[in-house]
């Protein structure tokens, strides 16, 4: 390991060189299928063509002019992505965190409209939504907030999936001004809400004049078999932030904004000097283009259905599983037990995958895989579990 570089991450003593759709090769040659997809981002797979192409092709034209000018690619960028939400306008940042930092600001600022002193935001335990300062504490996980204390304030905190907590603080806060979710926790341990949750958070803010912001960085970008996952609901949020699979490896967040929430930014509330250059708005015209023409949200939806059926049947009575959930190609499978190992065991079979929540064996393969890789995961992750 280099000494050179922060010691952040636990990082495997692998070098990839190169990829090729849901496959990474290292640099001796050997070929690793890749059930995690940078942790979600590379949502068609590696080493796209048509991506490339359109990076190579911007490259050459050019990078970067700052948002002190018009950019004719996130203009043509953001009327795809209204198209495709449902909302009105949006902020252009670098990554999933920069993007929920700006929803935590717009709720803010809408609370300061209203005169509130202590504007606060609604959040769930287990939730993540990144590792700046506020979206840390937003974060419902202790372990990633030791030692960075002071936290943020403006923050309370609810058991994920509960309506009935949300109405208690409605009835006995009048500082609320949103409630901020995952539509489906990645971090926590694929934690899938029941059918009526979003829709009742809806309600609720409608009913307290809240707004209602949801946390789409893993879940968006047709992983779950919509473009967002909050359409399943059938709702239409106030804010949505995404990022990770919008530029397949080109770093690129986004909040969008609908309604009041639209209205609330001028010249000067917020910034970001690479926030939507050319370059990552050519990358993520490309990638839609990509979704359009492979139907993307289709192939994630069945592609999807096929691995849980399959770990399904194939673990169905084995009493080292707790449950198999999930939507679309975001997967989880449950044990009874703490499972850490498993990282290493499946890598030893040429396998990328990870676990979080300890027990929770998260699967977030390129949504472009098929049948026989879909195949090689549940062989491969069945063995594991079986030897456990």
């Amino acid at each position: 390991m280099n000494d050179a570089v922060m010691p952040t991450y636990g990082r495997t003593d692998v070098q990839f060189v190169s990829g090729e759709g849901a496959w990474l090769i290292d640099d001796a040659g050997n070929r690793y299928l890749d059930a995690l997809s940078g942790l979600g981002v590379v949502a068609l797979g590696h080493a796209n063509p048509a991506v490339a192409a359109a990076i190579s092709a911007q490259a050459d034209a050019l990078l970067h002019t700052s948002n002190l000018y018009r950019i004719p690619l996130q203009e043509t960028l953001a009327e795809r992505l209204a198209s495709l939400s449902g909302m009105d306008n949006m902020f252009f940042g670098n990554s999933g965190a920069e993007a929920c930092e700006c929803a935590i600001k717009i709720a803010r600022l809408y609370g300061h409209t209203k005169q509130f002193t202590d504007p606060t935001i609604i959040v769930a335990e287990s939730a993540f939504h990144g590792r700046t300062m506020a979206t840390l504490t937003a974060t419902g996980n202790r372990k990633v907030h030791a030692g960075f204390e002071p936290l943020v304030s403006g923050f309370l905190r609810v058991p994920f999936n509960d309506l009935d907590s949300i109405a208690k603080i409605a009835a006995n806060n009048n500082q609320v001004v949103a409630i901020f979710v995952e539509p489906i926790q990645g971090e926590g341990g694929i934690q899938v809400p029941d059918p009526e949750y979003l829709p009742g958070l809806r309600r609720i803010c409608d009913a307290n004049d809240w707004l209602l912001i949801i946390d789409e960085v893993q879940s968006g970008n047709a992983r779950t078999g919509e473009f967002f996952c909050y359409q399943h609901s059938n709702i239409l949020p106030d804010l949505v932030t995404t990022a990770k699979g919008l530029g397949n490896g080109v770093p690129i967040g986004v909040c969008l904004a609908r309604g009041k929430a639209a209205e609330l930014f001028k010249p000067g509330n917020h910034g970001s000097t690479f926030g939507g250059n050319p370059l990552s708005c050519a990358a993520a015209n490309a990638v839609l283009d990509e979704f359009e023409r492979l139907d993307i949200t289709k192939q994630a939806k069945t592609m999807g259905a096929y691995l849980k059926s399959c770990f399904e049947a194939k673990l169905a009575g084995d009493n080292r599983v707790k449950e198999i959930r999930g939507k679309g190609l975001m997967l989880g499978i449950e044990l009874a037990h703490p499972c850490p190992q498993m990282v290493q065991q499946a890598f030893e079979q040429k396998l990328l995958i990870n676990v979080t929540a300890d027990s929770v064996i998260r699967l977030l393969p390129p949504l472009i895989i098929n049948q026989a890789e879909a195949d090689q995961i549940v062989d491969t992750i069945c063995a594991l579990i079986t030897q456990s």
